[in-house]
């Protein structure tokens, strides 16, 4: 199992700390009040903090499971075995490592270029050491590639919108969950967006969901004056022996990172985001995803869905902020997007489910980890070679992709 260590030498924001032969993933359960990273040791702790949600985020999902084999593959002594047997060691792990999270395309996406990488290195090697090597180089390519491309993503928004939106030097963005730099290798994709809109100096206001439901574990060694304080302030849900719990990731990780880069936000539940269009303060809608279909149809955090129709019914533009490797061109909708169910216990229990019971014992749950919003429904797909926009109100992302990967950027 990973092992905990201290994170105070960790000043920059980020989830992935990676050198080679060593990974920290912080540990986002016990955000905001505190920071821990959990030593990374090789696909079994990767697989398990994917599992276990110590890291989330499609992007940050692949590169954690790339970045965990890496370093396994780089403390790996006394491996017997030819060049073939090293590519079948690593291709094993890496379905293993996709069974930790199927619906988010950029990890399966990822072991796929990894597995091409391995078979041109055995292809060629005579040694096990030159396939691992090749392996922990492309791992380490994945890396800087995620935070160049989230990057691009935020000036592409940031422009687009500048030149699409009435009254656009003044703009207030509304976002779902969190996609910031704790759910990429760092930055983020629509929360990269709002990034540079500030750096812009035309962000009004960022407003963030709670992004219900997943509850996290009780918040555990916090001194007895803090919790007061916070309790106080309202920071809590309380259970029935006023137990604090913390919320959920637009609460806990989307708010923690909009205050670190002190970027003007207000936090809102999710039932609160129709009413906060109609009462015009919303300009935008901009959220992430976990699986870009051909036709456009989305994937992303529950709620995600909810959002949309609300912004069509306000006239409101309605985009998603993902890379390329968010688009899953073998699917030809949305319905063909397998959907994860979370335990029933998120809804039941507090703390994530392993606190008090607090529903009706007997009561039914539908507890889906994620939905699907129509392509009808979506403005734009901003991605980190320009952005997705509708002929005739389709998406043509198959000859975009096309164009992208042949260097032909539009």
């Amino acid at each position: 199992m990973a092992t905990e260590s201290n994170s105070k030498h960790h000043d920059s924001l980020q989830s992935i700390c990676y050198k080679r032969g060593s990974l920290q993933l912080l540990d986002q359960r016990k955000l905001p009040l505190e920071t821990h990273f959990l030593e990374i040791k090789g696909a079994d702790d990767g697989w398990h903090a994917i599992r276990d949600m110590v890291v989330r985020g499609a992007p940050a999902i692949a590169i954690a499971a790339a970045l965990s084999l890496a370093v396994e593959v780089s403390n790996l002594e006394g491996f017997i075995g030819s060049s073939d047997d090293a590519a079948s060691f690593i291709n094993s792990k890496l379905d293993y490592l996709v069974t930790s999270r199927p619906t988010a395309v950029n990890l399966s996406d990822a072991a796929t270029k990894l597995k091409a990488v391995i078979s041109n290195a055995a292809a060629s090697a005579f040694e096990a050491m030159s396939v691992f090597q090749a392996y922990v180089e492309a791992a380490e390519d994945m890396l800087k590639e995620d935070v160049a491309a989230n990057k691009a993503i935020g000036l592409y928004g940031a422009s687009f919108l500048q030149s699409h939106i009435e009254g656009s030097m003044s703009l207030s963005i509304l976002t779902h969950c969190n996609t910031g730099s704790l759910a990429t290798a760092g930055y983020g994709t629509a929360l990269g967006v709002i990034r540079a809109v500030h750096a812009e100096g035309i962000l009004l206001r960022a407003y963030c969901t709670e992004t219900r439901p997943f509850n996290q574990d009780k918040v555990k060694h916090v001194k007895p004056q803090i919790e007061s304080s916070l309790l106080a302030k309202g920071n809590f849900c309380l259970s029935g022996k006023h137990d604090p719990v913390c919320v959920t990731k637009g609460s806990r990780l989307t708010a923690f990172e909009l205050v670190h880069d002190n970027i003007p936000a207000t936090l809102i539940a999710d039932s609160a985001a129709a009413a906060l269009m109609q009462a015009g303060h919303v300009d935008a809608v901009i959220v992430g995803a976990d699986r870009v279909a051909a036709n456009g149809d989305t994937a992303n955090k529950i709620g995600t869905y909810s959002l949309a129709l609300c912004a069509k019914h306000h006239g409101i533009p309605f985009f998603v902020a993902a890379p390329l490797t968010s688009i899953d061109l073998t699917l030809s909708s949305g319905q063909e997007i397998v959907i994860e169910e979370r335990s029933p216990k998120e809804l039941l229990n507090t703390r994530g489910g392993l606190g008090e019971q607090v529903a009706a014992s007997g009561i039914c749950v539908w507890n889906p980890a994620f939905d699907v919003t129509p392509a009808d429904l979506i403005a734009g797909i901003i991605t980190e070679k320009g952005v997705i926009t509708k002929t005739g109100n389709v998406f043509d992302i198959k000859d975009f992709v096309h164009n992208a990967t042949s260097h032909c950027c539009k």
